[in-house]
Formats: structure tokens, C-alpha cells, sequence
């Protein structure tokens, strides 16, 4: 196996290539969690994946709390199945307690005074009494609690880290929260410690591998030593290979067919193809060491694949006409080439349910 059999491998499993998934809470369920802060654009990193879905499919399945919108795994917002919120944030969220300590020192947010807002934040959502984040702030403040900017941040996200609070249905353009007990009542899988370790630990490697122990560090929370515990209880669920010094783990399986060249992917920002890995990122997707520019520096914009390689960036601009495009590319492109990245953004246009125009930079005469 080589980087590039590794990065093809990566798009099969995570179903950007092969055969679709039927729905978008089977996507969710197949990742594990979602990266979705950016929510506008998430929802594509969850449609692109599946076959015959829009947009408003990801968000009636959001609003019915067919897939949950919470912070979990790490300190920003994700997707995640219903029935796998408790055991994973079981699993994880002490360690991402662990990495918010400052925050939640500077903010005054111990654990006396969590329990105090946990208590009148789930005394103001009982009964279905779906807030939003400022009427969560105005509740708070009337209970002598007041709390705004990043430490109200902080206080909702300790409560969902903590199964009190998880995203409610959207009331307009804003969003809201909902008591997880209420919005889920099934309690889902009662893993032991070790259980839940090691189901997350296949899920990722199964769904994102190959990959190596510290991109799943990376992505979990996890420490170093919880992922080769982990490792160790699913045995031979999982196998490794070496590539350029660096060890991957993945689900045994025949590599994948190869998908037709050329291939595009137009990816929304933080796509779990490239954000889910911090080790293992670069070398894969990025073979040819290209500058690529901001894409390259945290993902900072949206990025675009050819032959399971980043090859440059994408913006967006919305508009009374549509969606207008403007790809940055780092090579030169043949006439197929472009051919097969506008094919794509004409997908993310079918998904939007827009008309997507392509702003391709003048070509260097």
C-alpha cells in the first residue's frame, strides 16, 4: 500500500466514492460524528455522501432529531446519531472537560457552578420548551447567573458535553436547544467503559482509516494510551500497514476500484476527508507537497479534490441568482479536468437546490 492507494481507501470508506449511503442519519451513524460547526455547508458533507438527497432532507432530519447537532468529541459542534450521543460522550467528553479547563477557570464555570446553571437551564426547557442561545442567556440572567459571549458558550457546551441540552429544531435562522432526555428518551447501547472504547475505536478506523493513532487522537479527544488500549480490545477487527515510516490502521478489506480519472470533489470546509486527520493529513491528500495556500492552513476554506488529491480551494457567494463559485487551484488543469470539477459543483448545486455558477481565475496566457 502506498499514499495514494491509503487516500483512495479513505474515500471509499468514508463513501465519497463507491456506492452512496441510503440515507443521511446512515451517514452520520457510519462516521461516528460529523464535524458541523459551519452549518450551512455541513449539511453537503453529509448529502454528498448519500444517494437522492437535498438539502432540506439533512435539515428535516435535524429538526425531527434524526441526527443531533451538539458539541461532542471535541470542543466544537458535530452531528451525531441519537442512539450513539450518550455512550460517546461517555466515552470522550472527560477529556474534552480536560481541554476546556482554562476556559471554564476563566469563566468562573467549577463544578458548583455548573450544576447551578445545568439546573435553571433544564428547569427553563422542560416540556418541550424549545430557546435559543440568547433566550437561554436571558433565562440565566434573570436566575442571578448571567452569562454572555464566550462564557455563555461555555456553559452551553459543558451542559451538552454533560447529556443535559442538545439541539432543537431551527426556529427560523436561529437555532435552539432541547433536554437531551426529552429529545431522546431511547438511552441507547449501555457500553461498559471498555465497551464503548472499543466500538469507537472500530467506528473510526472502520469509517475513516487508514489512519494512524494520532489522527484519531486528534479527532476523539482520546489520549495515546485510551487508542492503543482501544486498539487492543478490537483485535482482529482492525489491521495495520506502514507507509513512508508512518503506521495506519483500517478494517481488513480488498483495496477499493478505482473511480474513473479524472474525479472532483468539492468539499464543504472541515469535511471529515480532511479534517479528521492531523498526522496522516498532508501526506495523504497532499502526495505532490503542493501550495496550496489557505486550504492548507486549517482548512480555512473549502477544499477541492481531483483523484483524491488537494489540489486547491473553493469560496462561495450566495446570491438573489444562485451560488457563484470561485475555485483556486494550485496546478493546471486540462479540459477534462475542469470538466469534472464543474460536474461536481453542479452536485453541490442539485443538493442546494440552487443554480451554481463556477467563477473560474482567468488562465495565464
Amino acid at each position: 500500500m502506498d499514499a495514494l492507494e491509503v487516500a483512495r481507501r479513505r474515500l471509499h470508506n468514508q463513501h465519497l466514492s463507491g456506492v452512496a449511503l441510503s440515507d443521511p442519519v446512515a451517514v452520520v451513524r457510519h462516521l461516528g460524528c460529523v464535524q458541523a460547526q459551519e452549518y450551512a455547508v455541513a449539511r453537503w458533507a453529509v448529502g454528498q455522501r448519500c444517494a437522492g438527497v437535498d438539502d432540506d432532507a439533512v435539515r428535516d432530519a435535524v429538526d425531527a432529531g434524526r441526527i443531533l447537532r451538539t458539541h461532542i468529541i471535541r470542543p466544537t459542534w458535530h452531528f451525531v446519531a441519537p442512539e450513539d450521543i450518550r455512550w460517546i460522550q461517555a466515552a470522550t467528553a472527560p477529556r474534552v472537560h480536560r481541554l476546556s479547563g482554562t476556559y471554564y477557570r476563566m469563566h468562573g464555570l467549577d463544578d458548583e457552578m455548573a450544576a447551578r446553571t445545568a439546573k435553571v437551564i433544564a428547569s427553563a426547557l422542560r416540556g418541550g420548551n424549545h430557546l435559543t442561545r440568547p433566550e437561554l442567556a436571558a433565562v440565566l440572567a434573570a436566575a442571578g447567573l448571567p452569562a454572555t459571549g464566550n462564557h455563555l458558550a461555555y456553559v452551553v457546551m459543558r451542559a451538552e458535553l454533560d447529556c443535559l441540552i442538545v439541539n432543537g429544531p431551527m426556529r427560523g435562522k436561529q437555532h435552539t436547544y432541547a433536554l437531551l432526555d426529552e429529545r431522546v428518551p431511547d438511552r441507547g447501547p449501555d457500553y461498559t467503559p471498555d465497551e464503548a472504547l472499543a466500538e469507537l475505536t472500530r467506528r473510526f478506523f472502520t469509517s475513516h482509516g487508514p489512519a494512524t493513532v494520532k489522527d484519531f487522537a486528534s479527532w476523539s479527544s482520546l489520549t495515546l494510551t485510551q487508542i492503543r488500549h482501544g486498539l487492543s480490545l478490537v483485535g482482529p477487527a482492525l489491521e495495520s500497514v506502514t507507509v513512508d515510516g508512518r503506521v495506519y490502521w483500517f478494517a481488513p478489506s480488498a483495496p477499493p476500484p478505482r473511480d474513473p480519472s479524472p474525479t472532483a470533489h468539492v468539499l464543504p470546509i472541515y469535511d471529515e476527508y480532511v479534517q479528521a486527520y492531523s498526522e496522516g493529513r498532508l501526506p495523504i491528500v497532499n502526495v505532490a507537497d503542493r501550495d496550496i495556500g489557505p486550504a492548507n492552513l486549517n482548512m480555512l476554506a473549502h477544499p477541492l479534490v481531483l483523484d483524491s488529491q488537494l489540489i486547491g480551494y473553493w469560496r462561495r457567494t450566495v446570491t438573489g441568482a444562485g451560488i457563484e463559485v470561485t475555485p483556486t487551484v494550485a496546478v493546471d488543469l486540462s479540459d477534462a479536468e475542469r470538466a469534472a470539477i464543474e460536474a461536481a459543483f453542479a452536485r453541490y448545486g442539485a443538493f442546494a437546490g440552487a443554480t451554481v455558477t463556477v467563477a473560474w481565475p482567468a488562465r495565464a496566457t
